[in-house]
C-alpha cells in the first residue's frame, strides 16, 4: 500500500506551508534522510528529509502550490516492489486547497519560549470579505503605433480633427488611460505627447500576501490589541562607546600583513550586550505574562530584528549576558546572514526573552516598536548624531542616541522600566564595565 508523505508542520506555529520546490520527481528512488522539497513556512524556506525508503510514485501537491495545510497529502511513495498501479485505486485522506478558495480561520499566533508555553493571546478577530475584490486589469494602451481603437472622448476626437492630430500617437491622462480634451490641446500638430501629464492606466498593483506576511499581521495586530504598551524613553551618550570600538577594532586588525582581522564590531554588538547585561541586573524585565504567573526567566536570550524580503524575523542570540563582545559579533553576523537566505532553524527564531529593534542605520531619531508576545519588552534604537548637551556646567558636542522601551504593562511596571533603562544607559556610556 502506498506510504503517504505528508506536509510536515516545521514549528509550533505551524498550519499551513507553501510547497517552494521537489527536489525528487515521480519515478526517483528515496531513502530515509534524503532531501526531497523545500517547505517555505512563516518564517524561512526549509528543506524537508523523506522518512522512508521506496519510490515516489505521486505527486499529489505540484511545486508553487500556496498555503498547503499541515499533515494533508503532497506525495505517494511505493515501497519496493510494489507496483504504480497501486495508486490507481488509492484516495488520499486530504487533498491540499488551493490559497484562493482556503476559507480564512483565526488561529493563535504566540511563539513559543524555551523555557515555557506561556497561554497564546486570544486570537484576533478576522475579518472574511462578502466577495473577492476585483483586480485591475490594464486597459489598452490609448495609442499605439500599430494602429487598433483609439480611446478617446467625443469632445477630444473634434478638437483633434481641428487641430490635425494623430490621436494614435497620444497618450491619454484620463481614466484607464483616456484621451480627454486636455491632451489634445497640449499635444503638438501630428501627434506627440511633449508636456503631457501621463497617468498611468492601471492604477494599482497587487504584491500577495506570503505566510510571513500574514503571520507578522495577525500577531501585531494581536499585540496592539490586548497587550497594555507604555512607553519610556532615555538618551544615551556615545561618545566612550565609539572610542572602546574603535581602539578594540584596531586591535582586531593587527593580525600581520594580508591576514584579516579577527572582528570587527558594531554598535549594534555594544547595544545587544548592554541589554543582556542590563537583563542580568534587572531580571524583573526578563519576563512574560500569563494568567497565572509572571514567568521570569532565568536565562538571557536576546531577539535581534532582522528586515528581510517580505518581513522581518528576530534571530536569538542566546546566553547572551556571558558572551563576549566578538562572540556576540560573530553569531548575530551568521544568524544575519542565515535570517536573508530564509535558512534559519527553528531553535534559531523561536524563543527570546527580549527584542530589539535598530532602525538607527536608517536614521530615524526615535520610534515606538510593538512588543512580541509573549515577551513583554522591546527597545527601540535610534541613530546617534550630534547633540548640543551641558557637561560640567559648560556645552559640548557629543554623540547621542535615543532609545525607547516598550513595556507590557501587566509585566514590566514604570519603575522596572526606569530601571531597566538606567543600567542600559550606564553600560552603554561605560562600555568597559560590559567587559567584567
Amino acid at each position: 500500500m502506498p506510504i503517504e508523505i505528508l506536509m510536515p508542520a516545521l514549528s509550533p506555529t505551524m498550519t499551513e506551508g507553501n510547497l517552494a520546490k521537489w527536489v525528487k520527481k515521480e519515478g526517483d528512488k528515496v531513502k530515509s534522510g534524503d532531501i526531497i522539497a523545500e517547505i517555505e513556512t512563516d518564517k524561512a524556506t526549509m528543506e524537508v528529509e523523506a522518512v522512508d525508503e521506496g519510490v515516489i510514485g505521486k505527486i499529489m501537491v505540484q511545486e508553487g502550490t500556496q498555503a498547503v495545510a499541515v499533515n494533508s497529502v503532497i506525495a505517494l511513495l511505493l515501497e519496493e516492489g510494489e507496483d504504480k498501479k497501486a495508486l490507481d485505486s488509492y484516495k488520499p485522506k486530504a487533498a491540499a486547497a488551493p490559497v484562493a478558495e482556503k476559507k480564512v480561520e483565526a488561529v493563535a499566533a504566540a511563539a513559543p519560549v524555551a523555557q515555557a508555553a506561556p497561554k497564546a493571546l486570544a486570537p484576533a478577530p478576522v475579518f472574511v470579505p462578502a466577495a473577492p475584490v476585483a483586480m485591475p486589469v490594464a486597459a489598452p494602451m490609448a495609442a499605439s503605433s500599430g494602429g487598433g481603437r483609439v480611446f478617446a472622448s467625443p469632445l477630444a476626437k473634434r478638437v483633434a480633427a481641428q487641430k490635425g492630430v494623430d490621436l494614435r500617437m497620444v497618450k491619454g491622462s484620463g481614466p484607464k488611460g483616456r484621451i480627454v480634451r486636455h491632451d489634445v490641446e497640449h499635444a503638438p500638430a501630428g501627434g506627440g505627447s511633449r508636456g503631457v501629464v501621463m497617468r498611468n492606466p492601471v492604477e494599482y498593483s497587487a504584491v500577495p500576501n506570503n505566510n510571513m506576511r500574514k503571520v507578522i499581521a495577525k500577531r501585531l495586530l494581536e499585540s496592539k490589541q490586548y497587550v497594555p504598551h507604555f512607553y519610556l524613553t532615555i538618551d544615551c551618550e556615545l561618545d566612550a562607546l565609539l572610542e572602546a570600538r574603535e581602539h578594540l577594532n584596531e586591535a582586531a586588525a593587527d593580525t600581520g600583513e594580508g591576514n584579516p582581522p579577527r572582528y570587527k564590531l558594531s554598535v549594534n554588538d555594544f547595544i545587544i550586550k548592554a541589554v543582556a547585561m542590563a537583563l542580568r541586573k534587572v531580571p524583573e524585565a526578563n519576563a512574560t505574562w500569563t494568567d497565572e504567573a509572571i514567568l521570569r526567566y532565568n536565562n538571557v536570550d536576546v531577539s535581534v530584528a532582522v528586515a528581510i524580503d517580505g518581513g522581518l524575523i528576530t534571530p536569538i542570540v542566546r546566553n547572551a549576558d556571558q558572551k563576549d563582545l566578538p562572540t556576540i559579533s560573530g553569531e548575530m553576523k551568521t544568524l544575519a546572514a542565515k535570517a536573508r537566505a530564509g535558512k534559519l532553524q527553528p531553535e534559531e527564531f523561536q524563543g527570546g526573552g527580549f527584542s530589539i529593534s535598530n532602525l538607527g542605520m536608517y536614521g530615524i531619531k526615535h520610534f515606538n516598536a510593538i512588543i512580541n508576545p509573549p515577551q513583554s519588552a522591546i527597545l527601540a534604537i535610534g541613530t546617534g548624531e550630534e547633540r548640543v548637551v551641558v557637561k560640567d556646567g559648560e556645552f559640548a558636542v557629543s554623540q547621542v542616541m535615543t532609545v525607547t522601551l516598550s513595556s507590557d504593562h501587566r509585566v514590566v511596571d514604570g519603575a522596572v522600566g526606569a530601571n531597566f533603562l538606567a543600567a542600559f544607559k550606564r553600560y552603554i556610556e561605560a562600555p568597559v564595565t560590559m567587559l567584567v
